[in-house]
């Protein structure tokens, strides 16, 4: 089994789905993980095991400065700095050495600064009856194919109250985005294939 690194997750989601399947993986992100498994997770700047072997990277790089809905801000966190080191630390995955990697992050400025993504993904492609385009920029990893499309299309996470918790709830992923995620493309991560 192939041994997997998810950075920017502390939610443990996806990094679930692929130690069901029997993989080594690992969640990692600053903060502590809230999905049960600290023996799974790696709470520390993911930038320095980039260097490691991985069989695969899926890498969920925060959006806060880089996502379209946050475009009223873009003048203010260029001048600031806030976006470019955010381009900068989203780069470290696009540019890490490993085989096969993902990218994912919504519909924001990256498809201008670096290059347009390789899919955009909807959780209604996946059982979840909502809508938030996502894009996915993919090396050597093909595209997700739908799982279960639904309908009753609702915008339930732009819709979410303020609270402490609400960039983190809005920014995890959905179950059945990351159940595909580790079923389609894990079988890629084995040694030598």
């Amino acid at each position: 089994m192939g041994k997997i690194l998810v950075a920017c997750e502390e939610s443990q989601v996806v990094t679930s789905e692929l130690r069901r399947l029997g993989h080594e993986a690992y969640s990692c992100d600053t903060e502590p993980c809230s999905g049960g498994h600290p023996e799974w997770h790696l709470q520390q700047d993911v930038i320095p095991l980039l260097d490691e072997h991985w069989d695969m990277i899926l890498a969920f790089p925060p959006c806060t400065h880089l996502a379209s809905s946050g475009a009223r801000w873009f003048k203010e966190k260029r001048k600031d700095g806030r976006q470019q080191q955010a381009i900068n630390f989203f780069m470290h995955f696009a540019k890490c050495s490993c085989t096969r990697v993902a990218i994912e992050n919504p519909v924001g400025i990256m498809s201008t600064m670096w290059r347009k993504p390789d899919q955009i993904i909807q959780p209604w492609m996946f059982g979840h009856p909502e809508t938030k385009a996502t894009c996915l920029w993919l090396k050597n990893l093909p595209k997700l194919q739908p799982t279960h499309i639904v309908a009753g299309r609702e915008h339930r996470i732009w819709k979410l109250p303020p609270s402490k918790d609400r960039a983190k709830i809005r920014s995890k992923t959905f179950p059945g985005i990351a159940k595909a995620m580790a079923i389609q493309w894990s079988s890629l991560a084995k040694e030598g294939l």
